[in-house]
């Protein structure tokens, strides 16, 4: 009887262990570290994709993994904020747009999920518009920025 036992209770475990092979999975190169993600914007405001030709707007899935989803964070933030330290810094229009497209590729990809990316976007643009002062950047930001946002937007997926 016991036996019996052992050979049901594992073959319900096996049964439980089988998930939908249909469930969304974040794509391998959207697991890089940030430098993956510095690198491929340069190509910004062209069509910005990852190492295995994934867009930025790729990496937002819905149904993430927990996991997935800080990993993917963790590297999009760390991005956005070399990009506005060295927009502070050097006021680099290149990484201005940059800028603009990261932010504008996550929060278009974002607003096709069930909500759970909204954390990440609220950093994203928090990181992007960082100045020590509180102060707004001036004009000449908010025109790159807007111009790699529009085409972060239209190249998420």
């Amino acid at each position: 009887m016991r036996r019996k036992i052992s050979v049901l209770a594992g073959a319900m475990l096996v049964v439980a262990g089988c998930g939908d092979d249909d469930a969304p999975s974040t794509p391998g190169a959207c697991l890089a570290p940030a430098s993956s993600y510095l690198e491929a914007l340069r190509a910004a405001p062209d069509e910005v994709t990852l190492a295995d030709t994934t867009p930025i707007g790729g990496c937002i899935v819905d149904e993430q993994e927990a996991g997935e989803l800080s990993q993917v964070g963790q590297a999009m933030v760390a991005a956005a904020t070399k990009l506005n330290a060295e927009v502070r810094r050097t006021s680099d229009e290149a990484a201005m747009v940059q800028l603009g497209y990261l932010v504008g590729a996550a929060q278009e990809a974002a607003s096709g999920t069930s909500g759970i990316h909204e954390d990440l976007t609220l950093r994203l643009d928090a990181a992007a518009n960082f100045t020590p002062s509180g102060d707004p950047f001036p004009a000449r930001f908010e025109g790159a920025f807007g111009e790699g946002y529009v085409a972060g937007q239209r190249d998420a997926q």
